[in-house]
């Protein structure tokens, strides 16, 4: 489907196809990639698993019908993916990556399993390892045939109760594994062969570590666990402490005599010294299989810096971790803290991807034979966007990108030629301008925060801005709080989104944010309200005097998450008094309300102890303690299914302002979480919010009457009518 948008409005966001990382096969001729594309017309979702050519841009429709990402056999051009089944078994097809004719099945598994890795053990035989869950007993959960309970009680004794958007049930996440055998099959015409799946067989059963859980819910994937010839290796949290108080995570290894036979040795855990914290990304070289993984000192705390260790000979018996750019202080030579790791093809480098200033950044790490690497040894391979896959491929490495205005672009690096900048493969948009936009919308600036220390922000303006003329001001605060806005496609916050309504948005990177230094984001600890607030009111003070073409007495401030508790303190605080309107997106009304979090470690870190050890640093930056304050319009947003932050803290919200005759609207959701992913929610979220600020600043509705059919909301005269006395 090709978008062809003369303006960006959130429908034409929600429509533009949303394409995966893209995958090399071995001579990085062709890139394999998913693609899904939803359609307000039809109310449904096309999916498509595609392959294209790197010389010629021209692509192939393999199947409309798969899960997850493929991967090449490494076998000509053949590729296999999984595809779900109606009564939730998977199955495993084969098809050639040049043509859709005669894809077939190679075996199927009796419940849903994902995550697909393979491994090259010899000629016509593959390794390969899925995620899936495991029953008690350690077979594979299959939803659509497991017996219903009579009850629908849930008895608990431990934490976690709930996690994310789910409550916590018997079955846990495992690894399974398996191989795919070339078979020959003879026949009147000749003969052909074909790939065959073999049981899978649960690793964790095998080698006595059913108690282990892999991958790490609820948002862990292929990036904890990875597979080579010689084994498995996978990260799971510490199961002798609490997994809702505590972060602390342990690597583990099993090597595999044969991938045909259950076989492995018992798993064993890796001793990482100091590393008591959250681990990922674990990465076996493709040569020597030497370990690369990133590893956090600090128990407790989501946001440490990641460091990076690497681990030769870990399937010889000879395994001796090494921290990369160590220092006797343990700050490290580096202070930015990477997010993902991949090997080059011939293990001499590592591809590094970090946020960097505003920027999700690619460096390369040349190892060699020396396992302490100076910071000069890093190379910047990108300047700009927010690399979200790499891939090596014959002396190549290919990337998968998005941008404020760009949500999918692949380019190309040619590593045979030093200082090369990434060649355009593909850009889904047209750099944009098949969306209606364009990078010139898009520029930075930066001020003076809390200690003087200075401030990034992202200014994204209108398409057809006009220095002349003067704009209201969208105000942006991220979540996190140790997160950042980056130079990165968003569907649930796109800044152009806002900008083409009319605005000039401009979306800071406080205290707190990641990207700019380990320093820096830990500065936010106990300081909820303070340094970032005071870098928000600075920024704001800057824009008002240096801004010209910003009008900021017409500015709103919008914010999830943390950002929707940095709303509700606004709302409290001078600042507030600023804004003709504030939107609240599933923030925190009052910090006790935290107690009823599911990862209670995050607030106890951030607020330096549990609550009846320091109920004044609670108390302290608690939104609720300043609500004789709040006067300024304000729409809460809130979900069911937000078990991060209960729907409570939206409702309490809600109810101050209608009591106290705050202009105020409340928008929930019963089937979403912490975030509104569903298109059809997602276009109700848009236009009620945009509806909601465009009121109080002078500019036109999104949507001028009811399109009920459609499932469309309209926000009408909420000044008017949303205050209920």
């Amino acid at each position: 489907m090709t978008i062809r948008a003369s303006k960006f409005t959130p429908k034409v966001m929600l429509s533009a196809p949303r394409r995966s990382a893209a995958i090399p096969n071995a001579s990085g001729t062709l890139l394999a990639y998913t693609q899904t594309t939803y359609s307000f017309e039809s109310h449904s979702t096309t999916s498509e698993l595609r392959v294209l050519n790197v010389v010629t841009g021209s692509s192939v429709l393999l199947t409309n019908s798969y899960s997850g990402s493929p991967q090449w056999l490494g076998d000509g051009n053949k590729l296999v993916w999984l595809r779900t089944e109606d009564n939730g078994n998977t199955s495993f097809i084969v098809g050639d990556g040049k043509q859709s004719v005669d894809p077939y099945v190679a075996g199927t598994v009796p419940g849903p399993v994902s995550n697909l890795k393979i491994t090259h053990i010899s000629p016509g035989l593959v390794g390969f390892a899925v995620s899936g869950k495991a029953n008690p007993d350690g077979s594979l959960y299959n939803p659509s045939t497991a017996k219903k309970p009579v009850s629908t009680g849930k008895l608990y004794t431990s934490l976690f109760v709930r996690h994310w958007d789910e409550y916590i049930l018997p079955q846990k996440n495992a690894i399974w594994y398996g191989t795919l055998q070339k078979t020959t099959s003879s026949a009147e015409e000749g003969s052909s062969s074909k790939y065959k799946v073999s049981d899978l067989k649960n690793l964790f059963q095998l080698v006595d570590a059913t108690h282990l859980e892999c991958p790490i819910p609820p948002f862990g994937g292929t990036d904890h666990f990875d597979i080579c010839r010689q084994g498995i290796v996978f990260v799971s949290k510490d199961t002798d402490l609490n997994k809702a108080t505590h972060t602390r995570c342990v690597l583990y290894y099993c090597q595999l005599q044969s991938w045909t036979q259950a076989s492995p040795t018992p798993a064993k855990a890796l001793a990482l010294g100091e590393f008591n914290g959250a681990i990922t990304s674990p990465v076996l070289s493709p040569v020597k299989n030497t370990l690369a993984v990133l590893a956090m000192r600090e128990d407790g705390y989501e946001s440490d810096k990641n460091r990076l260790i690497i681990v030769p000979g870990l399937f010889d018996g000879q395994a001796e971790p090494v921290e990369l750019f160590k220092t006797d202080d343990g700050s490290g030579l580096w202070d930015r803290s990477p997010s993902s790791l991949t090997w080059s093809e011939n293990d001499s480098d590592l591809f590094i991807q970090v946020e960097d200033t505003g920027c999700g950044t690619l460096f390369k790490l040349s190892i060699g034979d020396s396992l302490n690497p100076f910071t000069e040894q890093l190379s910047k391979l990108t300047h700009s966007g927010y690399v979200t896959g790499v891939a090596p491929a014959s002396n190549k490495i290919f990337l998968s990108s998005t941008s404020l205005v760009e949500n999918s672009l692949f380019s190309v690096i040619d590593l045979s030629k030093p200082d090369q900048q990434p060649a355009v493969i593909c850009s889904s948009s047209r750099h944009g301008a098949s969306l209606g936009l364009s990078p010139k919308q898009v520029t930075d600036l930066w001020w003076k925060g809390a200690d003087g220390h200075p401030i990034h922000a992202w200014v994204v303006k209108p398409s057809d801005f006009d220095p002349r003329k003067r704009y209201p001001l969208c105000y942006l605060i991220h979540g996190g709080p140790q997160g950042a806005w980056n130079d990165q496609w968003n569907t649930r916050w796109n800044p152009a989104v806002f900008a083409e309504q009319g605005y000039v948005v401009i979306a800071p990177n406080p205290t707190g944010s990641t990207g700019y230094g380990q320093a820096f984001t830990d500065a936010i600890q106990n300081e909820w309200g303070g340094k970032p607030y005071e870098d928000i009111v600075r920024g704001f003070e800057y824009i008002e005097s240096e801004l010209e073409y910003v009008d900021t007495n017409r500015a709103v401030a919008l914010g999830a998450s943390y950002g929707g508790y940095m709303m509700n303190w606004i709302q409290g605080h001078d600042l507030g008094r600023r804004f003709k309107a504030l939107v609240t997106h599933d923030g925190i009304f009052s910090t006790r309300f935290a107690l009823a979090t599911e990862e209670l470690y995050f607030p106890i870190h951030d607020l330096n102890g549990v609550y009846w050890q320091v109920p004044q640093n609670w108390d302290r930056w608690d939104p609720s303690r300043f609500l004789h304050n709040w006067e300024t319009p304000h729409l809460i947003i809130h979900n069911e299914l937000d078990y991060r932050l209960t729907i409570a803290e939206g409702l309490a919200a809600f109810n101050v302002l209608q009591m106290r005759g705050v202009p105020s609207a409340f928008l929930t959701f019963p089937d979403e979480n912490h975030w509104v992913v569903k298109p059809e929610n997602s276009l109700v979220w848009h236009r009620t919010v945009i509806n909601w600020i465009n009121q109080y600043v002078g500019l036109p509705a999104l949507v001028e009457k009811s399109e009920g059919a459609d499932g469309e909301v309209v926000v009408g005269d909420m000044a008017r009518l949303a205050v209920n006395r």
